[in-house]
């Protein structure tokens, strides 16, 4: 008897694993397609006004800065430390 609760045991999980896999791989519809459609849409409209602000001229980006030295970026430049 003790074999066969074993042998349950594999069983199960290959069960729930089937279980799992079928309701990972279900269709979602939770999103129109128009719904998305119509948000990439936006998005690409966004996306070619501010290409043409930026051919315009009127769009400014921040000039940049000097790189940021940190302590961290300055221990790697020395030598190792060497116990005495």
């Amino acid at each position: 008897m003790a074999a066969l609760s074993w042998l349950l045991i594999p069983i199960m999980a290959a069960v729930a694993a089937g279980v799992w896999s079928s309701w990972a791989s279900r269709r979602r519809t939770g999103i129109p397609d128009s719904v998305g459609v119509a948000g990439y849409e936006r998005f690409r409209a966004a996306m070619e006004r501010s290409r043409v602000e930026e051919a315009d001229g009127a769009f400014s980006p921040e000039p940049a800065m000097e790189p940021v030295v940190t302590a961290a970026g300055q221990a790697a430049d020395r030598s190792a430390r060497t116990a005495d």
